[in-house]
């Protein structure tokens, strides 16, 4: 699959839309464009293209046609969820520490309105201990939340067990799957979930689309209001090309689960393995645990994930910086993981898809292994001494500047931009260099005319404001 993105390697937080997928969309923003809705003759065959994507997305997780709702968003699918289940109720409600925002915030949305919730811990490798759960449910316990895949670590949960836990007390149980559907085999059944979450733009369908499974007779309400689509639980006019997209995808996914879960799983192990073997002071987050093959968190020590991110960026290689300013996790949500709390900060994320190769992991490696090399270097000739940032007006100031600096040999590193930049035109890499040489790097980028677009200054190299 073509892109113009280099290597891509952010899979976890979207993919490209597969190719047979967009094919069918295509009609359905002219051709087909009437509301399913409609009982009349143009309405018919976007009517029958939304059922044939329920079944899909319903067939993807196993579970009826009739317990799939259509939402716009995994997000939306979640607060759907949640909201509607406590509706006009109160108690408790359990999850864990590290959902998703979307999870998180509706939780705390409740609670501020009165439920009483208890947040779990992770355990060892950033799991959830059922135990746990078990000793947290009490008698007015209304529902438990728990991801069925962590979408930082790729730790895969021991939902079938919390699920069944759920079932036998009486308790609706939701699952967010976001990160594991279409990726590992996901069934509604095993999992005794009532509710279950998916996105669309997750497994190489469209932005637009998600969609909640909800179990037969399970008790939940609406939280928007208007006329009675999608069994009145989430009015509003369909987005009809996501949604015949979504099922596209899912029946892509679905037939393709084995061969792209190997080979993924083979480019993350890979890697991995080239990461671990060139680079020192580096840790394989949940290496220990059952994961999705699509997702590798890795920690490097001496390192801010920002920097490593700007520097890769430069390369065509993208990755995403976690526990950093600007992949808004915040370093708690990594050590909620059990994520050391000096290595949350340095934490990222790749996540390859189907469509990369094995040279192009080694490729990324030797960048990253040339990225950290740079970084941790020039943390060394700083010590503590204060930092000069300079954003500059292109990537290829970016990359000319640095080439002049160190052939003049002062000190400089590729790094982020700081929130007193950001701001500013041009890329989101600047350069670091020492405070006291300021000047002379003025005046030998001006003599190659690269003039620096801001500047702010650092206290100490690997500070944040």
């Amino acid at each position: 699959m073509a892109h113009d993105h280099g290597i891509f390697l952010d899979h976890a937080a979207s993919t490209p839309v597969h190719p047979q997928v967009l094919g069918l969309m295509l009609p359905f923003f002219g051709n087909h464009f009437a509301p399913p809705s409609s009982p009349f003759s143009a309405g018919g065959k976007p009517r029958a293209a939304l059922e044939q994507a329920r079944q899909c997305v319903a067939g993807l997780i196993g579970a009826g046609a009739s317990e799939i709702v259509f939402t716009a968003t995994g997000t939306e699918a979640n607060n759907l969820a949640l909201l509607g289940v406590a509706q006009g109720r109160r108690g408790h409600a359990v999850v864990s520490g590290f959902e998703h925002a979307s999870v998180l915030h509706a939780m705390e949305h409740l609670q501020s309105a009165g439920m009483e919730l208890t947040v779990l811990g992770a355990g060892p490798g950033g799991m959830v201990d059922p135990a746990e759960v078990s000793d947290a449910l009490r008698d007015d316990t209304v529902m438990i939340s728990v991801m069925h895949a962590c979408n930082e670590t790729g730790v895969i949960q021991p939902v079938e067990e919390i699920g069944r836990m759920a079932r036998e007390r009486g308790i609706t149980f939701h699952c967010d799957c976001v990160a594991s559907a279409g990726k590992i085999p996901v069934d509604a059944a095993a999992l005794h979930a009532d509710l279950i979450s998916l996105s669309s733009h997750k497994l190489y369908g469209p932005k637009g689309a998600g969609a909640l499974y909800v179990r037969s007779g399970t008790r939940i309400s609406p939280v928007l209001f208007g006329s009675a689509q999608e069994r009145g639980l989430r009015p509003g006019a369909l987005n009809m090309p996501a949604i015949v997209g979504f099922g596209r995808a899912c029946e892509e996914a679905r037939s393709a689960l084995v061969s792209n879960a190997d080979h993924t799983r083979g480019l993350r192990d890979l890697l991995e393995r080239e990461i671990s073997s060139r680079i020192p002071g580096v840790t394989i987050n949940g290496a220990g645990c059952c994961r999705v093959p699509h997702i590798s968190s890795i920690s490097f020590s001496g390192i801010q994930a920002d920097n490593l991110a700007a520097w890769l960026d430069l390369h065509d290689i993208t990755v995403s910086g976690r526990g950093s300013r600007l992949s808004s996790v915040s370093p708690r949500r990594l050590e909620a993981l059990g994520i050391a709390q000096d290595l949350a900060p340095g934490t990222v994320r790749f996540s390859p898809g189907w469509e990369n190769t094995e040279d192009e992991m080694r490729e990324v490696a030797h960048a990253v292994e040339k990225a950290v090399s740079g970084l941790r270097e020039f943390a060394l000739q700083l010590r503590d001494a204060p930092v000069c940032i300079m954003a500059l007006l292109s990537r290829n100031h970016v990359e000319r500047a640095c080439a002049y600096l160190s052939g003049e040999g002062i000190p400089c590193a590729v790094t982020a931009r700081p929130e007193g930049l950001s701001h500013l035109p041009g890329p989101e890499a600047a350069i670091a260099v020492p405070y006291a040489r300021r000047q002379d790097v003025e005046r030998i980028l001006g003599s190659h005319r690269v003039t620096a677009a801001g500047r702010h200054c650092l206290s100490r190299w690997g500070h944040r404001p």
